[in-house]
């Protein structure tokens, strides 16, 4: 008797609910909680991304004006990296792509005036800034790019 059963449609919603609270949880403990201002990667990959990002996408983060309408060369400008853009909508091997091979690397044969890092910056050096950029975020983005980061591993 003293058994709990789920019954009909409804108790197997609800399990399924439970399931993926508890999945969310994981992944804000593991990775939302990980990687804060103050960090020590985050702290240089501030200096960094001042010294190699910020001309184009902003000192904070804001991007270029328009960044979605396209320049006379057909180019878009720069996004920005904070919540308004479009970064955290992308897992970290994508962005670590982009950022050393530039956009070439995920999307062939499109034009842009983001240049890759490969030359320029180290692995961890490129890791130290996208640790910053992330670091920035408010907790809903950062939990939705953790999971997106997740699910391509």
């Amino acid at each position: 008797m003293g058994r709990f059963r789920l019954v009909g449609p409804n108790g197997w919603v609800l399990l399924l609910a439970a399931e993926i609270a508890v999945i969310a949880a994981i992944v804000y403990v593991l990775f939302v909680g990980s990687v804060r201002p103050g960090d020590g990667q985050s702290v240089a990959g501030a200096q960094l991304y001042a010294e190699n990002c910020a001309k184009c996408h902003g000192a904070n983060l804001e991007g270029q004006p328009d960044w979605m309408q396209r320049l006379p060369s057909g180019k878009l400008p720069a996004p920005p990296h904070d919540q308004t853009g479009h970064t955290w909508h992308h897992a970290d091997e994508q962005l670590f792509t982009l950022t050393k091979f530039g956009l070439q690397a995920i999307a062939p044969g499109y034009e842009s005036d983001m240049p890759a890092f490969e030359n320029v910056l180290s692995d961890d050096e490129i890791g130290a800034i996208l640790s910053y950029i992330k670091s920035t975020w408010p907790e809903r983005e950062h939990a939705y790019q953790a999971a997106r980061s997740l699910e391509t591993q």
